[in-house]
């Protein structure tokens, strides 16, 4: 990036619904280049309310990765390249509540892993070892931002909740879709805490704008029909956009009251001295 423009504060990563943000002005597309390989698209960056903001299909642009597949890492890094400081998903997801129908928003705090450490989730590898606090995954500071904004643009949202993180593509079984409501679980999908964790390593916010469009398959006769659930995403996706409209203002020019950006300042284990040239330069931008 030029040295001369303004530091993109904000960042967006969309999932399946959310390809575009047409609210952007002066908007380029920007190629980063990472130690972990390419993010799943270009970055679209523009001008946001008078800030700057960075947007990025997480599925790539058409659709082309399925939540495996997905380059984590380099999404992230890439969003900390620019210079991202709060980070924004937006996500569909499965509602294991029957209280949460399809097309509520729920601004999640909480995660379960289920993909079994299948995708790397990490950036510290390979010469260095660095241990971050996830006990809280997701920012509260901007998860109440958003809870805020959604007040203003007056969107209904449930505030709070745990994510069950699973491996895909494929939906779950109906077994499994009852063990997670025996957990007490809220909403089910495919991506989000692999981001959460990248998202504290690289001491940036985290937080979630998870749109239920199906019960899952707990339900008898409620199970996943692909139709349905991009009708309804859509439908949450203008949501989840209005959500983030009515919130930029806010997301610019808030305080950090937050221990999200010091995540690193004792995760560190290994001996600098035993730290390798290499893990050091490609770790060095995530400590900024």
């Amino acid at each position: 990036m030029n040295s001369k423009a303004k530091r993109i504060k904000l960042g967006i990563i969309g999932g399946s619904g959310l390809y575009r943000f047409p609210e952007l002005e002066n908007v380029r597309r920007v190629t980063v280049a990472t130690p972990f390989g390419k993010p799943s698209a270009p970055y679209v960056v523009g001008t946001f309310q008078g800030g700057e903001l960075a947007f990025l299909p997480r599925h790539g642009e058409g659709h082309r990765f399925n939540p495996s597949e997905v380059n984590y890492r380099a999404n992230v890094y890439g969003m900390k390249k620019l210079g991202v400081e709060r980070l924004v998903s937006v996500s569909a997801v499965g509602s294991l509540k029957e209280d949460i129908p399809p097309g509520t928003i729920v601004l999640i705090d909480q995660f379960i892993d289920r993909t079994k450490s299948l995708r790397p989730h990490t950036f510290f590898e390979k010469g260095i070892v660095a241990h971050v606090s996830c006990a809280d995954p997701i920012c509260l500071g901007l998860r109440d931002l958003l809870c805020a904004g959604a007040r203003r643009a007056g969107v209904p949202v449930v505030a709070g909740g745990t994510y069950v993180c699973m491996e895909g593509p494929q939906f779950s079984t109906r077994a499994e879709s009852h063990l997670y409501r025996a957990w007490g679980a809220t909403v089910i999908g495919m991506t989000n805490l692999t981001e959460a964790r990248l998202a504290r390593e690289a001491q940036m916010c985290y937080a979630t704008l998870a749109i239920a469009t199906d019960y899952d398959c707990w339900r008898a006769g409620d199970e996943v029909e692909i139709t349905d659930l991009v009708r309804i995403l859509n439908q949450g996706t203008e949501k989840a956009r209005a959500i983030i409209v009515a919130s930029a203002k806010a997301l610019e020019a808030a305080p950090f009251a937050c221990k999200c950006r010091q995540a690193l300042q004792t995760a560190v284990f290994s001996d600098p001295k035993a730290i390798p040239a290499a893990a050091k330069v490609r770790t060095r931008v995530l400590f900024k």
